[in-house]
């Protein structure tokens, strides 16, 4: 079966917009600079930190300062904000996106300075 040729005004459009993407990437690696939760989305730096913000202020994320940096937590048992899905959690969708278990802490590998994961280290 072949797909319906694309027309040139269709507008580029996704499912999830930038707060759940913001979130699942905090889902994802809590430790996260929000320069590399930015990156990792292809935003601003200042809108992940507006995103982040609305997420605390709503619940979602708790920040907890270590040292110099953020690390976040995610209350995955908020339900959706809008009233279609309010009877549902956001776990269900983090679970999809950010793999079992990582609104509950657990993270991928932590990042070099260029962005890949770092090297393992032996104790």
């Amino acid at each position: 079966m072949e797909s319906a040729p694309r027309r040139r005004d269709d507008k580029p459009w996704t499912f999830l917009t930038n707060h759940a993407r913001v979130l699942i990437v905090i889902a994802r690696d809590p430790g996260l600079r929000v320069r590399d939760v930015a990156q990792d989305i292809g935003i601003t730096e200042r809108a992940a930190q507006l995103i982040i913000t609305d997420l605390e202020e709503a619940g979602y994320l708790t920040r907890t300062r270590i040292g110099r940096r953020n690390r976040y937590t995610v209350n995955a048992d908020r339900p959706f904000r809008h009233p279609a899905e309010a009877d549902h959690d956001v776990q269900a969708l983090i679970e999809l996106f950010a793999g079992r278990g990582a609104s509950r802490g657990a993270a991928r590998p932590p990042r070099g300075a260029t962005g890949a994961p770092a090297p393992a280290r032996s104790l």
